[in-house]
């Protein structure tokens, strides 16, 4: 039985391994400048901060922002992704994940979830429309054969994680 410190760390890794493969995805399609935005980003540079930031209340909202920002190569259009990686699919928990995200102020939040199974991509509202149900990631996004790769490479890393 693992430790708990080890079995955090394992899912630490396994989030980390997705982020990069959802960055390297999105950067192989050329179609977006992608950066990093999430707290593990922001957070160390604010930290000479800290009192006045806590007090504002903006520790908090950093805390809960999505991992990535998403900026059309045409700069017309802006994403924020929060990216996850799940075993298997939840409706329910999906639909958790997409209400706190829209809840802590982010307008029109995206989630990308990987699975076994594949990618998965959808703006929050819409998956809080349809209840949970997150929507695949569309090929016109990013190309089947790169998806393809990319799943491989995704199920490899997790495949081995089990060992």
């Amino acid at each position: 039985m693992q430790s708990k410190d080890i079995s955090f760390s394992k899912e630490l890794i396994k989030g980390k391994i997705t982020e990069i493969i959802f960055e390297q995805m999105f950067r192989k399609s050329r179609q977006f400048t992608i950066l990093h935005f999430g707290y593990e980003y922001t957070l160390p540079e604010l930290a000479q901060y800290q009192d006045l930031l806590a007090k504002k209340g903006i520790l908090d909202n950093i805390r809960h922002s999505p991992d990535f920002i998403l900026i059309s190569q045409d700069k017309t259009k802006v994403y924020f992704v929060e990216v996850k990686y799940r075993t298997d699919i939840n409706e329910k928990e999906v639909l958790k994940i997409a209400k706190n995200l829209v809840d802590e102020g982010w307008r029109s939040p995206w989630l990308f979830m990987a699975s076994p199974k594949g990618f998965f991509f959808e703006p929050c509202h819409t998956i809080i429309k349809n209840g949970g149900k997150i929507g695949v990631l569309y090929s016109t996004s990013i190309d089947t054969k790169t998806q393809t790769e990319y799943s491989n490479l995704l199920n490899e890393f997790m495949s081995s994680s089990k060992k």
